[in-house]
């Protein structure tokens, strides 16, 4: 398939898939005349690279663990490396939640005060 049919099945902009493609995280053939073409794996690849994404990780973090997908969901092989990286990730993500929680304390003290006069 094309880099638009791609584009149109994911979700995700040409922009971005040929920067994927750029990062190695994609890896089209290319036609006689120079037009990328995509294999249907490559639907799922981008499918868990949103997947990832969307659990925070950067495309670096996630091009360590495309490597370790197997089957058709986000199924991983086990890995010390993956493990040290899901670890670092969890308390990034645990990092964010408290700074948040933190955030938001404040928001609601500045609302009570607004609310009390």
């Amino acid at each position: 398939m094309k880099i638009g049919e791609l584009a149109k099945r994911t979700g995700v902009s040409i922009r971005m898939l040929r920067y994927y493609e750029t990062e190695g995280l994609l890896k089209p053939k290319r036609t006689t005349n120079g037009y990328r073409h995509y294999a249907q794996s490559e639907v799922r690849t981008v499918e868990r690279i949103k997947l990832l994404g969307s659990a925070g990780m950067t495309l670096a973090t996630i091009k360590q663990f495309l490597p370790c997908v197997r089957g058709e969901g986000p199924v991983f092989e086990p890995c010390d490396e993956l493990r040290n990286v899901l670890c670092d990730q969890i308390k990034f993500a645990d990092q964010k939640a408290a700074k948040l929680a933190q955030s938001r304390a404040i928001l609601e003290s500045f609302l009570f005060d607004i609310e009390r006069q």
